[in-house]
């Protein structure tokens, strides 16, 4: 979908009406802080002092949550709570957001309301705390609840069916009257998300996980082990041929696989940059799809919609997001897909060329005209900035503690490392700019240091660009002297390749998140800047204007968006790869080891298949062959 069709898809939301019948919970976050912490009196045991606590709702409630932040006209709730205050909690918290609670029916004995604690100590979570998993659904609340259910129906667009835990309003009787219910109404969408049951009613879609699936088909694997694709595929054929209705099987980070009468359609992973919790992923999928479904749209745009929402509510850490219609539009509009996920993990399904070290990762146009070339700088051709890291993973980590450097808790202090190395490999090749934008999250989630002592992303970028600038002045020093040369500060052959398209007649460009006048100077040291005819374009100190993909638009713009055959971009980092692909250009990464100047790097080469280069070379050590490739 392009920006138009899902601000289309979104307008026809405010139409919708859905009906959840699930089981609602409440997530119950609670952030303990030791350093208040106390002996006890009566136990002398340390007490868990709460800095701060927060209440969500969870499960259907979640689902239901989701609907009304994606815009959802008319959300119509079927459940049952407790007679408890967290119960109350519930129902104020989905009344406030417009959620009709009239189906969610209070049982006063055998019943506690679903609770999710979640308790977080020095920013990792400990063992959750639940609440409900001995409840009974008295024979009168089921009876109730059908009877509401079935008068519902018919002035509903979609219904979900939501099973999240075992005691809950499921029971074997519950579950026969549904199934009616189902029978009953033919042509009204009823789609399914259950942890047990996903094998009961008939005439439902589907939506599960692909161990769920692979469950049902005899395929048991641990959370740690992987379902490949290819099996993927034969868990949701064989699963369509039982249940003779459209199904959704989710794949975490690498999509989801939609399956159908006509086949089955892949919608790839989003590649997110930032930090992840996955916390509540699976139900604003559901959300997604089910809205899109109640909209009239199709399975395959209904997939695309439920990805977009679950891109977005994976970036709120430590809580259970929901998505809005200018998030979606935001993700939507310019989405990052993982490509070819089996490939990156694993180099035994790799293809080479010609008994090279050039990887083919994905089918190439048989008929190539190369005038265009966009060189990324840093890693690809340069090395003069290797260690970069090194640098920035210290300076982060001491704008995340502040004073409490020297004396914060051991496990708070290796869980901001963590994050930070995380972030840095994610964010490689994009401006720093926005690296820095993105300390300042962290800064904010790990809440150590006062908010006046927060500074913006200019003054951080400025901090490690004295510390960066200082290392690679360092190294022209020694360039300018007998002791190195041009060829220890380049990937190898990089500069004798640049020369070679340069007398083939190719116009070159020079693109880099780093700062414009540093790109252009360290260029020009090394002695290539005059190759780049098409311009030299680096960082404005504007997060908005990507050099990447200024220089792609211009290019496009020059020679049409019909001829991007023309255009070949090498890159060693994910953003200028991600934005070839979007534009349509033949992708090169380059895997490069800095520090030897040659040869593959591993980490490089997962992260670049995943960005969806359709080339990998280690350097350019073979560039014979890969101009007979280009050429």
């Amino acid at each position: 979908m392009n920006k138009i069709e899902l601000r289309n898809l979104l307008d026809k939301l405010k139409n919708v009406h859905i009906g959840i019948i699930g089981d609602f919970c409440l997530d119950f976050y609670l952030f303990l802080d030791s350093t208040k912490s106390e002996i006890s009196l009566e136990t002398g045991i340390a007490t868990q002092p709460v800095r701060e606590m927060r209440f969500s709702p969870g499960g259907a409630g979640n689902v239901a949550q989701n609907l009304q932040a994606l815009g959802v006209e008319y959300i119509l709730a079927f459940g049952v709570t407790g007679n408890d205050i967290f119960g109350f909690k519930m129902r104020s918290m989905l009344t406030e957001k417009g959620i009709d609670i009239s189906g969610l029916l209070e049982q006063s004995k055998d019943w506690t309301t679903h609770i999710f604690t979640k308790l977080y100590d020095n920013g990792s979570e400990q063992s959750r705390i639940d609440f409900g998993n001995f409840n009974l659904l008295h024979p009168e609340t089921k009876g109730l609840l059908i009877s509401q259910i079935r008068r519902a129906i018919p002035l509903l667009d979609i219904v979900i069916i939501n099973q999240q835990v075992y005691r809950g309003i499921y029971t074997e009787s519950f579950r026969r009257s549904i199934k009616k219910i189902i029978a009953e109404f033919p042509e009204k969408l009823f789609i399914v998300d259950s942890r047990e049951y996903n094998d009961e009613f008939k005439g439902a879609l589907r939506k599960l996980n692909d161990y769920e699936g692979g469950r049902l088909c005899g395929i048991e694997r641990s959370i740690k082990e992987t379902i490949t694709f290819k099996e993927a595929k034969l868990i949701a054929e064989d699963l369509y041929k039982r249940w003779r209705k459209p199904l959704f099987l989710t794949r975490g980070e690498n999509g989801c696989i939609i399956y159908s009468g006509k086949g089955y359609n892949e919608i790839p992973g989003l590649q997110i940059i930032s930090l992840i919790d996955t916390v509540g992923a699976g139900d604003s999928m559901l959300a997604g799809i089910a809205a899109a479904l109640g909209a009239g749209y199709g399975p395959v745009e209904s997939a695309e919609f439920g990805n977009f929402a679950a891109g977005v509510t994976i970036q709120k850490l430590s809580q259970t997001g929901t998505a809005s219609p200018p998030e979606i539009l935001k993700i939507g509009s310019d989405p990052d897909y993982r490509y070819r996920p089996e490939i990156a993990a694993s180099a035994r399904n790799s293809r080479y060329f010609e008994n090279t070290e050039i990887e083919i990762a994905t089918s190439l146009p048989q008929e190539r005209n190369i005038k265009h070339a966009i060189f990324d700088h840093d890693g690809t051709i340069s090395t003069l900035r290797e260690g970069w890291e090194k640098i920035m993973e210290p300076m982060m980590v001491r704008a995340i503690t502040g004073q409490n450097y020297d004396n914060i808790d051991e496990n708070v202090f290796n869980q901001v490392i963590c994050n930070v190395r995380e972030y840095i490999d994610k964010t490689t090749g994009v401006q720093t700019l926005v690296q820095m934008k993105g300390l300042i999250d962290m800064i904010n989630d790990f809440g150590l240091i006062a908010k006046n002592e927060i500074l913006n992303e200019f003054e951080y970028k400025g901090i490690f660009n004295k510390d960066l600038l200082s290392m690679v002045s360092g190294r022209l020093k020694k360039l300018n002297s007998p002791e190195l040369s041009i060829e220890d500060f380049t990937i190898k052959n990089a500069v004798s390749f640049l020369e070679e398209l340069y007398n083939r007649g190719i116009l070159l460009y020079l693109a880099s998140g780093t700062d414009q006048k540093d790109v252009e100077r360290e260029a020009k040291i090394l002695g290539y800047a005059y190759l780049f005819k098409g311009g030299i374009y680096g960082s404005v100190g504007d997060v908005s204007k990507e050099p990447k993909r200024i220089v792609l638009e211009r290019i496009l713009k020059n020679i049409g968006v019909d001829n991007t055959r023309q255009i070949v971009t090498f890159g060693d980092g994910p953003v200028e790869i991600k934005e070839a692909c979007k534009a349509g250009s033949l992708s090169i990464g380059v895997a490069s080891n800095e520090e030897k100047r040659y040869g593959l790097n591993e980490v490089k080469r997962k992260r670049l298949i995943l960005a969806g280069a359709d080339i990998i070379i280690p350097d350019f050590s073979q560039m014979n062959q890969l101009l007979k490739i280009l050429f």
